[in-house]
């Protein structure tokens, strides 16, 4: 699982956490199921460093083993991060009962202190981003369409068959991962929108990833299923391509994908 991490006085900082998870145990703690924090120390070898898998602007990630035996990935969020308190209360809100083979489940999570922990299925193939276009793995064309025919079900799963439909604000490269047999899984539902049936758009902060960002919603921050879609269309062209979305050219400014594959 990849993620894309984080003073005040001490008592300061504890009566906030304190009160943060009481509201979050009255709200959403139960649509997901609970998992005790000495069972994720005991998981990820007291969260080691020979466990981390992923490290981004939100948290930590570690892979782990839970006492039934099976793999997960546990996303540590910044205890300090307001952008990571409202992506764990996001994550849960979207997908916590959401089941689909083209999605990375969101096993459960767990509140101790001000630690704020999400536990999703252990995905073994890493991402898009580091198999396809990092290690430059010879992945055939067969490989490839299949990468991008599982994510556009997923894609369309969230868009057409979930009420209210989720707009996922994310979709790139290092959010799709792979298992064994590089079918894909969309992941990291942070920045994840709920979408009612009966309106046309949303007005809302811009976010998201740089390059793939629909020109729509980038200028004037109105989000509708579309703004997925462009970022899907540019995933496309990296697979394709085997090209990352953005990358700096020798003055140090960005040149996007887009402006040299179209």
């Amino acid at each position: 699982m990849s993620c894309s991490c984080f003073g005040a006085s001490t008592s300061d900082s504890k009566g906030k956490g304190n009160r943060a998870s009481q509201k979050i145990d009255g709200n959403l703690l139960e649509k997901t199921k609970q998992i005790s924090f000495n069972e994720l120390k005991k998981a990820t070898d007291n969260f080691h460093p020979s466990s981390k898998i992923g490290r981004g602007g939100f948290g930590t990630v570690y892979k782990g083993t839970l006492k039934n035996g099976r793999e997960v990935a546990v996303k540590m969020l910044s205890t300090t991060s307001k952008q990571g308190l409202r992506e764990f209360l996001t994550e849960i809100n979207t997908i916590s009962n959401v089941r689909h083979p083209n999605l990375v489940e969101l096993i459960g999570c767990c509140v101790h202190g001000n630690n704020k922990i999400l536990v999703y299925e252990y995905v073994e193939n890493n991402s898009v981003d580091k198999v396809l276009l990092g290690h430059k793995i010879n992945l055939d064309w067969g490989k490839r369409s299949a990468i991008c025919m599982g994510t556009a079900r997923g894609l369309a799963f969230l868009h057409e068959e979930l009420v209210p439909h989720i707009v996922h604000r994310d979709i790139k490269a290092s959010n799709i991962l792979l298992e064994k047999d590089f079918s894909p899984k969309i992941g990291d539902f942070g920045l994840a929108k709920l979408f009612p049936d009966d309106i046309t758009h949303i007005s809302t902060r811009i976010a998201g990833t740089t390059g793939y960002l629909a020109p729509e919603y980038a200028l004037g921050g109105q989000l509708t299923l579309k703004a997925d879609v462009y970022s899907f269309g540019v995933l496309i062209l990296e697979i394709i391509s085997g090209k990352t979305s953005s990358q700096a050219n020798c003055g140090g400014l960005q040149k996007f994908l887009l402006e040299w594959v179209c």
